[in-house]
């Protein structure tokens, strides 16, 4: 994918897991996974949910974070079964995750995908508001007045689930780039945002605590 591509050409396709939670002396899973895509022009589609098969318990931790029960995972698909789903929806698209580490991870499911470049919003929210404390994908968008379109567009979900949280993503991006005016910014912009305001923030706040504790 050509970097220097004006971000109004492009698609953006937007991925979340929801996981078993972590346990000791056993490796996270996925149980739930959500995609969407957006284009400047055409705006969201192409909306994309499924709980996943697993023989791990869910951890009580991680239940109470997203309501995901046992019982929603019968007769569900393995990650793997989705794989032609996912090469349609991800392959060639610009991938958006909000703290893309743990989506990430599991997609080494299928190894050597290609899928890229990556968009991670999180990222670009700390570049737009270094001042801010708290840039989890909820609190941004209530703040920013976001969180009653996704529930239009995800009826009967909430937050921590794969699908609200992805198209969650995407009125992030989407906002950032409506209050940057960077429709006309080549791709690159998007991947590797300027930090250095939110970490000297953040060093300043250190230095208060230290100071406070003196």
């Amino acid at each position: 994918m050509n970097l220097r591509t004006p971000i109004q050409e492009l698609t953006f396709t937007a991925i979340d897991f929801e996981s078993a939670g972590v346990a000791s002396g056993r490796t996270d899973v996925p149980i739930q996974i959500g995609m969407a895509s957006w284009q400047f022009q055409r705006g969201l589609a192409d909306l994309f949910v499924s709980y996943l098969h697993t023989d791990q318990s869910i951890t009580w931790s991680a239940q109470n974070i997203h309501g995901i029960t046992v019982k929603d995972l019968v007769d569900a698909p393995e990650l793997r079964s989705l794989w032609p789903t996912l090469k349609t929806m991800l392959q060639h698209q610009v991938v958006v995750a909000h703290g893309k580490g743990t989506e990430k991870k599991f997609l080494r499911a299928f190894p050597g995908h290609g899928f890229g470049p990556w968009v991670d919003t999180l990222l670009l929210a700390r570049a737009t508001w270094p001042q801010w404390t708290d840039h989890s994908l909820g609190t941004l968008c209530d703040a920013l007045s976001l969180t009653p379109m996704i529930e239009q567009a995800c009826p009967r979900r909430q937050w921590h689930d794969a699908l609200f949280d992805a198209v969650a993503s995407l009125f992030l991006l989407e906002k950032i780039l409506e209050l940057t005016q960077a429709w006309q910014a080549p791709l690159q912009w998007l991947l590797q945002p300027n930090q250095s305001a939110w970490h000297a923030h953040q060093a300043q706040v250190r230095r208060r605590g230290a100071g406070g504790n003196a």
